[in-house]
């Protein structure tokens, strides 16, 4: 069977996608490196720590003050101008002397994180027939998730046995190259609108009660992934047995997870959104509890490795597309707003699930936190639907009445 052609579309997929993959690296290679980057910074680990939530809060911040303040000017160029702020963030981390200013660095990094990735979710949009909407969008996040099984481990590797710096220098090279891929393979677009009209429109899409359900949906679902993503180097080596070596391709594993998840649920959202959400947030629960039986046999812990975060990043691709649907005419603050919740997931996942392990309930037990978060943003998701049902219904009724004299 002959491949697909490389059309010019699936090109510039690829270019978006391949800064996804930079940002992916660059976030979650801290979590292997981080006794490398204390030992390097003459810090502990706990402050070391501090690294990752620089990064998050970054994120959080970044995702919608850097998007509202730019939603007035072309895509094509915010992109470019989005991957050489990550690329100038890295470059500093890798060459920053000591602790304070590599946290500065990696806050600055993760400004234009979640602002990349709405720009970049909006334009893939636009690149494909309405009906395929969701699978573009996957393919932009299956760089962020790639990450997880490539980048990850190898940049791990290097940092390792050579120096962390090198690797956030090498992130750097990967942002400069998503540049010039962007420069070459995207079409320009003009600005979609001038002035202050296009900020007020993007941040009057925070007046529509949809938007933060979706918001919700994705912080509480996606805090079940970090509750248990977060423990899951000490629940494999204490509960399940593993040595730590076998971390390495256990990671692998949950990257592929990962990534078959995003293009899966990319594909069901296409047909059918809301029971894409359902049917990903009721299948992560079961399978967090099932993970309290199954982290105590090695192999029944690896296949669960690989399909936890299947079942969790399965929501994805449909929370996306709905809440760039429910952003209408000003989707941009909207998609980025997306990965400032994930990020405050990550937080609210981490320290529950470490909250469960402090107080005796062992390496297992954020399992249990991770199944309770997914079981409420189900109920998060079903209030999303019921208001969406009213709405429709309110619709049904004035276009049957007309308007009222």
């Amino acid at each position: 069977m002959r491949p697909a052609p490389l059309t010019a579309t699936r090109r510039a997929l690829l270019a978006l996608a391949l800064g996804g993959f930079g940002i992916g690296t660059g976030e979650f290679v801290m979590l292997g490196l981080l006794p490398n980057v204390a030992h390097g910074l003459h810090a502990s680990i706990p402050q070391a720590g501090y690294l990752i939530s620089a990064y998050a809060l970054g994120v959080v911040v970044g995702a919608p003050t850097v998007t509202a303040l730019t939603a007035h000017l072309p895509r094509k160029g915010l992109l470019m101008v989005f991957a050489l702020a990550l690329a100038a963030g890295n470059i500093g981390s890798a060459l920053a002397p000591n602790l304070d200013t590599v946290l500065l660095f990696r806050f600055l990094a993760g400004l234009p994180h979640g602002a990349f990735f709405g720009v970049a979710s909006v334009v893939a949009g636009g690149l494909v027939a309405p009906h395929r909407r969701s699978q573009a969008m996957a393919v932009v996040f299956a760089g962020l998730t790639t990450a997880n099984v490539v980048g990850v481990p190898i940049t791990t590797y290097v940092g390792q046995h050579v120096s962390w710096r090198w690797v956030y220098a090498g992130v750097a090279v990967v942002e400069v190259l998503a540049v010039a891929l962007i420069a070459v393979t995207v079409t320009r677009t003009p600005a979609p609108a001038a002035g202050r009209a296009s900020v007020h429109r993007e941040l009057a899409v925070f007046g529509s009660p949809p938007v933060w359900l979706a918001l919700g949906i994705a912080t509480i679902g996606g805090g079940a992934m970090f509750a248990t993503f977060s423990y899951i180097a000490p629940m494999m080596t204490h509960v399940a047995g593993f040595a730590s070596s076998s971390l390495t391709w256990l990671l692998v594993l949950f990257g592929l997870g990962m990534t078959g998840g995003n293009l899966l649920g990319a594909r069901l959202a296409d047909h059918a959104l809301m029971p894409t959400i359902f049917g990903a947030m009721a299948a992560e629960a079961v399978v967090a509890l099932l993970f309290l039986l199954t982290s105590h046999n090695e192999i029944a812990a690896a296949v669960t490795v690989f399909a936890f975060p299947f079942t969790s990043m399965a929501m994805l691709p449909a929370i996306q597309v709905k809440i760039i649907q429910i952003g209408g005419g000003a989707p941009n603050l909207a998609a980025a707003s997306i990965h400032a919740a994930f990020n405050i997931a990550n937080s609210l996942g981490a320290w529950l699930g470490g909250l469960v392990i402090s107080w005796g309930f062992g390496y297992s037990s954020p399992n249990v936190v991770a199944a309770v978060l997914a079981v409420l943003g189900l109920g998060m998701a079903a209030l999303a639907a019921s208001y969406d049902r009213r709405a429709a219904h309110r619709r049904a009724e004035q276009f049957v009445l007309g308007p009222a004299v």
